[in-house]
């Protein structure tokens, strides 16, 4: 082999050999991002998957909330509603806000959690499902998606005096990649007035057909179809139930001591702002006594006098009972 043959076969040589070399490299580059893009997606919520959280205290607007699992959370006051200005976005929980799907906002419940809120001015209760923060505004309990206003009566109007109480009592957990059931959402309210449930035909979304109630007396929640989903993963039927309610007033709490001499120096504080008193009430055997507001006539004067409390540094909330 002469000396030009011996050349031109290593150059052919070592060309295969680069070629082979940036082959395998560019598979193995190909490899290693088809992992990493596995890796990311796995990692990412998906707009269908709740993420069970509960989160660390947080700051919004110079006030502190500290979330945490409370199962005996039940508690009443004014609820509110966002919609198309939120539609879209991440919730607190990762997944993506749909105005029209049965979900609310809360302050310190952790996330997804099943709620039960009866508006106590009509009685139409509703099971939803919380996956976000919210409402940052004083006087606020509990924030539900437009849809859950409609069915509650309150769309128009923007608020409502509400009862909202934790139905996940331990097991928030097993929620957060599944869709409640029809049976799970008739849980009743407890400690609520008895009497006999009545049923009510509530229209349903827009391109949707409604089934027809069952008759008075049977007990019976309201079914309609194809309402929408019970949170992110899913559809489900939609079950509002027609709860007894009677008369109710709002209030604002001022405070709540185990001692009536402390009771009493709230109550001088707030002699300024407007006649006072103090409910002597028993918790798990121990006499506490609350300092209120109230009746106040409108959520509006409500509103009033609790910045008012809150501007001279009591922690107070608005309460309806």
């Amino acid at each position: 082999m002469t000396l030009r043959a011996r050349f031109l076969h290593r150059y052919l040589l070592c060309a295969l050999t680069g070629l082979s070399l940036a082959a395998c490299a560019e598979s193995q580059l190909a490899l290693h991002m088809a992992k990493q893009i596995k890796r990311a997606t796995a990692e990412q919520p998906s707009a269908n998957a709740g993420v069970y959280k509960v989160g660390k205290p947080y700051e919004v607007k110079g006030v502190w909330y500290y979330p945490r699992e409370d199962a005996q959370y039940d508690r009443t006051g004014i609820a509110s509603w966002y919609g198309q200005k939120f539609h879209g976005r991440r919730t607190a929980n990762g997944e993506i806000y749909d105005m029209n799907a049965l979900t609310a906002a809360h302050k310190t419940l952790p996330m997804p959690v099943r709620v039960r809120v009866t508006n106590l001015g009509n009685g139409r209760s509703l099971v939803l499902r919380v996956n976000d923060r919210g409402p940052f505004i004083n006087g606020r309990i509990i924030d539900v998606s437009r849809r859950a206003a409609q069915l509650l009566g309150f769309q128009k109007q923007g608020t409502a005096k509400v009862r909202v109480t934790v139905l996940d009592q331990g097991g928030a957990q097993r929620i957060a990649k599944r869709v409640a059931t029809p049976v799970e959402q008739k849980n009743a309210l407890p400690a609520l007035p008895r009497g006999d449930v009545t049923t009510q035909t509530l229209a349903p979304p827009p391109g949707t057909k409604s089934v027809q109630a069952t008759k008075p007396g049977n007990a019976a929640p309201v079914r309609i179809a194809n309402a929408g989903p019970i949170g992110a993963a899913g559809q489900g039927a939609v079950q509002v139930t027609q709860q007894p309610v009677g008369p109710s007033s709002i209030f604002v709490q001022a405070g709540a001591f185990s001692q009536a001499e402390n009771a009493n120096k709230l109550r001088a504080r707030l002699s300024y702002i407007g006649p006072s008193s103090i409910i002597n009430v028993f918790i798990k055997g121990q006499e506490m006594f609350r300092v209120r507001m109230g009746p106040i006539s409108s959520v509006e004067a409500a509103d009033s006098v609790l910045q008012q409390i809150l501007s001279n540094g009591i922690n107070a909330r608005i309460i309806v009972e």
